[in-house]
């Protein structure tokens, strides 16, 4: 499989400030959330990234990646017709190649966690997603997989059904993976590599891309990768700050940040 694109979407009208974000990065260098994550795609192996915008956004956005400026294009979403069609809005620049796919409101970390989704959709040629052991009290904030271990493969999944925020109720009577702990799912991680099926399926922009991967899935094989990283929903209460830690404790400055919060912690600072 050619994979040399990326894709991020951040066009969504309420969420547009979170990827000019800034936060300091596990060098201790300071960098926009976008900046992050373009990295995270380039370090993958891929050449080119496309950022989908709400109208108007390019300028910002382009001096929050200005360093990658010459890997990195950007293609507005002209409606907020939702997720599926900001996706479709990169259809030329995909050109009918498969894709590696972000989403920019959420903060994977992990070294390894976009190279491994890329390695294995280049080795079977299909599309991949990565997921994490979710438990059922945060579905309502993510898409969810159902399907079976790959016997041949420690944390793959052979994809057979995607619901976006099941109930509790739905993901029990649709979403159990056999071998997983109770009350607790697979869900979307943020990375996904897509063939060029899915910008077919998407109809033009009108059909969601949950119900297009479910679809997918009945189509062509679909794999899910369990991921040891962690992913940060940027736009929940304390999401940022949560990521700035994670990222902190992740690098060069952990001792550091470490006996920070041990001081505040000590001395009761904010009570």
């Amino acid at each position: 499989m050619q994979l040399r694109k990326a894709v991020i979407t951040a066009a969504g009208r309420d969420q547009r400030a979170l990827p000019l974000q800034t936060l300091t990065d596990r060098d201790g260098h300071e960098k926009p959330v976008l900046c992050i994550l373009s990295e995270l795609a380039l370090s993958a192996g891929i050449d080119e990234v496309c950022i989908v915008t709400f109208p108007g956004d390019e300028k910002p956005y382009a001096h929050a990646v200005a360093r990658h400026g010459a890997r990195i294009r950007f293609v507005p979403q002209p409606e907020p017709l939702g997720y599926g069609h900001a996706l479709w809005c990169a259809r030329d620049f995909a050109a009918g190649e498969a894709f590696l796919h972000l989403v920019g409101d959420h903060l994977p970390i992990g070294d390894a966690c976009a190279r491994e989704v890329v390695d294995l959709a280049r080795a079977e040629g299909c599309s991949v997603s990565a997921v994490q052991q979710t438990r059922e009290s945060l579905l309502p904030r993510y898409g969810t997989i159902g399907g079976r271990r790959d016997a041949a493969r420690d944390r793959v999944y052979r994809v057979e059904t995607v619901i976006e925020k099941p109930t509790p109720t739905e993901a029990e009577q649709k979403l159990v993976v056999p071998g997983m702990r109770a009350a607790h799912y697979l869900c979307f991680f943020g990375i996904h590599v897509f063939t060029p099926a899915v910008m077919e399926l998407l109809d033009g922009g009108r059909a969601p891309l949950s119900s297009t991967l479910d679809e997918l899935a009945r189509r062509e094989q679909y794999l899910a990768m369990e991921t040891c990283g962690r992913r940060f929903d940027i736009g929940a209460p304390y999401g940022l700050l949560s990521a700035q830690l994670a990222l902190a404790l992740s690098g060069k400055d952990r001792a550091h940040v470490l006996s920070l919060m041990v001081e505040l912690l000590a001395t009761g600072a904010g009570a």
